[in-house]
């Protein structure tokens, strides 16, 4: 006989990447889910030289945000506020300035 496990030896054992990880957890507790799936983040790779990488930043900020509670989320808030700030205020003198050379 072989000593090899095969998938149905134990139905209730955590799967997936980090089955090593959440051994001895209840892989249907919202908590452990949770854990994973912040795992899953942490480990994520991807080239943040590309329009897609930068974007993929930006929506892991924004899911990190929608998390977030207390002060990291006023913080979060502030911060984004901030940034429109300046793409209003930036865009509105590129037009004061077009029309200042237009007219």
């Amino acid at each position: 006989m072989t000593c090899a496990a095969r998938p149905d030896d134990d139905p209730a054992g955590p799967r997936g990447r980090f089955a090593d990880d959440l051994i001895g957890l209840d892989p249907a507790d919202p908590e452990v889910q949770a854990f994973a799936a912040h795992l899953d983040r942490m480990e994520r790779t991807r080239p943040a030289y590309t329009v897609e990488g930068s974007l993929a930043g930006v929506r892991d900020f924004a899911e990190g945000a929608q998390r977030a509670h207390g002060p990291r989320r006023i913080t979060a808030v502030v911060l984004v506020g901030l940034v429109l700030l300046g793409v209003v205020i930036t865009v509105w003198e590129a037009l004061l300035f077009l029309l200042s050379v237009l007219l």
